[in-house]
């Protein structure tokens, strides 16, 4: 089911209306969608260079304004939201954060995975219905989602505008390590600012 939808999801990317259909993957996939948009990025940008800030732009407000709907899902529908944790197998990892989530030092280790979670290979939909779970300060959440997603798709849409085919052969035969690459940079950026911060 996954290699059919990333077929699909790459022949979108080269659709006429490609950009509508990177909007509505990017919004799905904060949610329930299991294909990240970067899949759709990357070609989108090869093919037209002068829009990588656009599409960019399209996949960062659009990826924001799902977790939003992820966020909804979560505070609303209890059962629907366990199911799509489930199938990602992080339901009991969910089910203790949520008991044990009363401030503090786990507040502020939800934040931190929140963040690292909209650069990273964590799924991020478990997040954002996570986030309406357990109640999550809703315009906080929102702008998390912006600036990491945001980052993300900035660095991903930049590489492919700068180095174009190469880059889009590293990301389809190294995903796995791309993301731990990147998550990597952005740990190490997020923990140099909570320093500067404290």
């Amino acid at each position: 089911m996954f290699n059919t939808l990333y077929k699909k999801s790459l022949k979108l990317a080269l659709h006429k209306n490609s950009k509508i259909f990177l909007a509505i993957i990017s919004f799905a996939e904060s949610s329930f969608f299991p294909i990240p948009p970067d899949i759709m990025i990357v070609p989108m940008v090869i093919a037209k260079k002068t829009d990588y800030l656009k599409i960019f732009l399209i996949a960062t407000l659009f990826s924001a304004i799902g977790g939003l709907f992820g966020y909804f899902i979560g505070s609303t529908f209890l059962d629907l939201s366990m199911n799509l944790i489930e199938f990602y197998g992080y339901e009991e990892k969910v089910l203790n954060l949520k008991n044990n989530l009363t401030g503090g030092l786990n507040f502020y280790a939800f934040l931190v995975a929140l963040f690292l979670a909209g650069f990273t290979p964590l799924p991020f939909k478990v997040f954002t219905i996570t986030s309406g779970l357990i109640g999550f300060n809703i315009i906080l959440f929102f702008f998390i989602c912006l600036v990491s997603r945001g980052l993300r798709f900035f660095i991903v849409s930049y590489l492919s505008y700068k180095f174009g085919h190469i880059f889009n052969e590293f990301i389809q035969k190294e995903s796995t390590r791309w993301f731990a690459i990147l998550g990597l940079i952005i740990a190490t950026i997020a923990v140099i600012i909570y320093f500067i911060v404290k």
